[in-house]
């Protein structure tokens, strides 16, 4: 039996010492105390173990102490040689700051033939690992060894085995079986050495002097050809996640191409960053999914009501929509993305009556995703339809972009200032968006990026203008037109009561108990300090008031303040606007006529003025080419109607002057014929025109009144400036449906076929002026 050792013990974390190993070892604290107690002790040995993280080893080596010294750094070291494998007992008492163990040393068994044969194999292989790395020294002292034992020992010099697998041929004192397991190993690193250096050398006989800088992109090539794969790093990965997803069979068949062509290309290829954004873009859209549209119309219309006031027209539409959905899918009519199932309309009104609000009002009440698409100033086709993906930084167009975000394939897409879409060298943004906006085409819309059908034809889109004029025809022929004309003045006070001032008041911090703004005073807002189709400058005013009333509460420490209409000169200042058609036409010559522009409805007064000097006409004012021709025609009418109007020929026989004021503003348009007529007829008749009446309408030289748009506009500003009668065309008497009552029973209408109507019923009669005068 072999008899136990107390020995100092020297735990190592790097390297493992198996026996026959001669190795330096640096000394820390712990290990200059095991080397001092060792070489204290009678027989100069310490016991060398592997430090281990979940466990004390079990086995070690005895070793001898060699030598003491420095590394050239000045460390402490001391070489030791490793004798012989020893089991670790329990910890023993002994002389010094070390930690005694009791070990017992493990005997090696006689070499038996198998062992033999083992110990031949195993030094076969090793002297084949070490001729590829041209160790010949080695080679000769391996071959001069012959006990199995050391044979198998000499594997803790080894530099293709790690740690643990020294670590376990420490543990192994049966020599057979550390053998086979060396045998085992060694065959295994062979194997990928064989591998490697097949790989080396294909990449060596097809790389040239000029090739030098590809060796990675080459070895990577050898490496996946050796394996038989093929695929660069993430071509699998896209081919899973190609098969895994949901995708309609057209775009996965066109995906799987791609997916093939990313397989083939080297990752240093241009296109492979182009397939592989691509890819993702395809993948990121939502290709079958679709939200459910809410089912109930009463609860979608009380949304409606509850984000806007008014808009009775474009909330009809909605509910329309929603109630003809669901009977289709009560139904099973309900066809997902068929031809034509979506909508296309657009909302074409001033600013600030809420046309882009309504757009997410829409989408809250059918219960679908909202995405508003910016479309002021483009100018690039591009942006419509997307870059051909060859192009450096290709994006897919905004249309695929907005189905991206909205995460399904059936929302609302707000196309936002439609009207003001350019066009220069880069293309028509206009003319690609026909086939977006087509609902008998765009369930077939073809991005050029993604260059794949998309389906649109779900797809609730809502376009917004100020002005139709901009709008191509094609394109506005495609879309249903809505118009949203701006409000009354009880519109517009139940909008600040109900909308406005909650809205100002939670962003200056009061509360409705501290503040109060009566409905006197915002109507006093209303008429006299904006005048708009909107309610934008109105909440800027309503803001304004409840800061100053903040600042009152804060400063003056009032507990709560009152804006009332006699009060308001003290928050808001004075009214910016007053009527004047009573002081503008109090003269001959001037009329009130109404016109619409990019701002809404407005009031528009026209001069007419006569001197000495040589017959003609003079226009100024910014006048476009329509109303340069509405003046020319209305002077040759009235010149061709002397004596049905009571006019001595002589009175036009001189300079004609018409001026438009506001000359800094660009003016255009049919529908002031009649004023124009009524301004001339006036100067000619040396009597004024009626200050509280307004008219609209385009004259023919026969004195015909034909139709004109924006009635409902043109009456609101009328309402607004104080006129009480309107004239309009006989022909625009089916608009008046589209006017609020309040408008009708404020402002009187007098629809009419001959401009001598309005001649006769506009200009103050002959006494009223005689009077006047006296």
């Amino acid at each position: 039996m072999t008899s136990t050792l107390n020995l100092p013990v020297l735990f190592l974390t790097d390297p493992v010492v198996l026996p026959g190993m001669v190795v330096p070892i640096e000394l820390d604290e712990p290990a200059q105390a095991a080397i001092d107690a060792a070489r204290a002790s009678s027989n100069g040995q310490v016991l060398v173990a592997p430090r281990l993280d979940d466990r004390y080893a079990a086995y070690g080596v005895i070793a001898t102490i060699e030598q003491v010294g420095r590394m050239r750094g000045g460390t402490p070291a001391a070489v030791l040689k490793a004798e012989q494998r020893a089991k670790i007992g329990h910890g023993v008492t002994g002389p010094g700051a070390a930690l005694w163990v009791e070990t017992e040393p493990v005997d090696t068994a006689k070499a038996d033939g198998r062992t033999t044969e083992l110990a031949a194999d195993y030094k076969k292989l090793v002297v084949a690992v070490l001729q590829r790395r041209e160790a010949w020294q080695i080679i000769d002292a391996v071959n001069k060894l012959s006990d199995p034992s050391a044979i198998a020992d000499t594997a803790g010099y080894a530099p293709y085995l790690t740690d643990e697998q020294k670590r376990e041929l420490l543990e192994t004192p049966d020599v057979a079986e550390r053998l086979t397991t060396l045998i085992e190993w060694t065959k295994t690193h062979i194997a990928e050495a064989e591998v490697t250096e097949k790989i080396s050398d294909d990449v060596r006989e097809g790389m040239e002097k000029s090739q030098r800088e590809f060796l990675l992109r080459q070895q990577l090539a050898a490496i996946r050809k050796e394996l038989g794969e093929g695929e660069p790093d993430g071509a699998d990965d896209y081919r899973t996640r190609v098969e895994q997803a949901d995708l309609p069979d057209a775009v996965r068949e066109a995906a799987m191409r791609e997916v093939g062509r990313l397989e083939r290309s080297s990752d240093q290829s241009p296109e492979s960053g182009w397939i592989r954004t691509w890819l993702d873009t395809v993948l990121e859209l939502p290709w079958t999914e679709r939200t459910a549209d809410s089912t109930d119309v009463k609860a979608a219309r009380a949304v409606l009501d509850a984000d806007h006031h008014g808009l009775d027209e474009v909330k009809d539409r909605m509910v329309e929509y929603l109630a003809v959905r669901s009977r289709r899918a009560q139904r099973g009519l309900e066809v997902v993305g068929g031809r034509g199932s979506g909508a296309v309309m657009v909302l074409v009104g001033p600013p600030g009556v809420g046309k882009t609000s309504l757009g997410e009002s829409v989408a809250r009440a059918l219960d679908r995703k909202f995405v508003r698409v910016a479309l002021g100033g483009v100018r690039d086709e591009a942006e419509i339809r997307g870059h051909r993906r060859t192009y450096v930084g290709a994006l897919p167009g905004r249309i695929v972009r907005a189905i991206k975000e909205a995460g399904s394939m059936n929302p609302v897409v707000l196309l936002d200032e439609i009207d003001k879409v350019g066009a220069d060298y880069r293309g028509d943004p206009a003319a690609a968006l026909l086939e977006v906006l087509d609902p008998a085409q765009n369930h077939t819309f073809r991005d050029h990026y993604l260059d794949l059908d998309l389906d649109l034809s779900d797809v609730l889109f809502i376009a917004t203008a100020n002005v139709i004029d901009t709008i191509p025809q094609a394109l506005l022929d495609r879309m249903e037109l809505i118009t949203v004309d701006g409000y009354t003045e009880d519109d517009k006070v139940a909008i600040a009561r109900d909308f406005l001032v909650p809205r100002q008041l939670e962003r200056a911090a009061l509360t409705a108990d501290e503040v109060t703004l009566t409905d006197d005073a915002l109507r006093e807002i209303a008429a006299n300090y904006t005048r708009e189709a909107g309610v934008r400058q109105m909440e800027r005013l309503v803001a304004k008031a409840l800061r100053k009333a903040a600042t009152r509460l804060a400063q003056e420490g009032e507990q709560v303040v009152v804006i009332d209409k006699a009060g308001l000169k003290d928050f808001l200042g004075r009214p910016r606007f007053t009527p004047e058609s009573h002081e503008r036409t109090a003269v001959p010559g001037v009329s009130t006529g109404l016109a619409v522009t990019g701002m809404g409805g407005d009031v528009l007064f026209i001069e007419a003025n006569a001197a000495d000097g040589k017959s003609g006409l003079t226009l100024t004012g910014q006048l476009g080419d329509v109303m340069k021709e509405s003046a020319q025609i209305a002077l040759t009418y009235v010149r061709s109607h002397l004596e049905e109007l009571g006019i001595e020929a002589s009175v036009l026989d001189r300079s004609i002057h018409v001026h438009v004021p506001a000359g800094a503003v660009p003016k255009d348009g049919p529908s002031a014929g009649v004023t124009m007529v009524t301004a001339l007829t006036s100067l000619a008749l040396g009597r004024p025109v009626r200050s509280d009446v307004g008219m609209t309408g385009e004259v023919t030289l026969n004195g015909r009144v034909l139709p004109i748009g924006g009635v409902k506009q043109k009456l609101l500003a009328a309402q607004r400036a104080g006129l009480t009668t309107v004239f309009l065309p006989k022909r625009n008497e089916p608009d008046l449906d589209d006017v609020p009552a309040e408008v009708l029973a404020a402002v009187e209408v007098k629809l009419v076929s001959d401009v001598a109507d309005i001649l006769s019923a506009a200009i103050e009669p002959v006494r009223e002026t005689a009077t006047a005068a006296a």
